[in-house]
């Protein structure tokens, strides 16, 4: 198990996206194009009582900008939502250096790395696990997680020690394991906005009983 929250800008564990970050430089060589790091609450891990766990960096999103869910439709619906309930302050202008801040919140991926056709393969999954691990120790007064999309949640439950079949996905899902709650929703994606089948007051009710779970309602 890695004692390392976030891997280095360099990380070659998984052959696959290291070369495609690799050809990202050569195409955009002004975008981040790195393994994204967990975004913190200005206190660090110490100050984090939410997770949010996404499934990867968005190719002209996190991967562009270097922050989770920044630059992309999934990040105006998650971060409007945050600050919906609390969870963050300040203006979210889809840029690094907005100035936004999160509040007891931190907001991480599944895999670090952008996947080609946003599709981590399960040794992607499995070797960057170590990381969520590791972020997950260093947060002491981690109370709730919120996992979006099955590939976050699974992955989620198997780093908390978990069997699948147990805590099943589904959204607005609500599960207790290894002293942690975890709310479960589908992905705040354009596909799943755009087809219905995540609605914002579907997304915004998952928050909301995350935010009630923490005393902030």
């Amino acid at each position: 198990m890695s004692d390392i929250i976030d891997p280095n800008s360099e990380c070659s564990l998984c052959p696959r996206l290291h070369a495609f970050i690799a050809e990202q430089r050569r195409l955009h060589p002004d975008w981040y194009n790195a393994p994204v790091r967990t975004f913190y609450p200005l206190a660090g891990p110490s100050g984090v009582q939410l997770l949010i766990v996404g499934l990867a960096p968005g190719l002209r999103g996190a991967n562009k900008t270097g922050r989770p869910f920044t630059g992309d439709y999934a990040g105006d619906l998650l971060y409007g939502t945050l600050s919906q309930f609390g969870f963050s302050k300040g203006t979210f202008d889809a840029r690094p250096d907005d100035g936004l801040e999160l509040i007891g919140t931190a907001i991480t991926n599944a895999v670090r790395c952008v996947p080609p056709e946003n599709k981590p393969v399960g040794a992607e999954i499995n070797t960057c696990r170590q990381f969520l691990t590791a972020s997950l120790a260093a947060m002491g007064e981690l109370k709730a997680i919120i996992t979006l999309g099955k590939i976050a949640h699974d992955s989620t439950i198997r780093t908390l020690g978990g069997r699948v079949a147990a805590h099943p996905f589904r959204h607005n899902g609500q599960t207790e394991l290894a002293g942690f709650t975890v709310f479960s929703s589908y992905h705040c994606s354009r596909y799943n906005t755009n087809t219905g089948r995540l609605t914002e007051q579907m997304f915004a009710d998952v928050f909301a009983n995350a935010a009630a779970f923490l005393g902030k309602a």
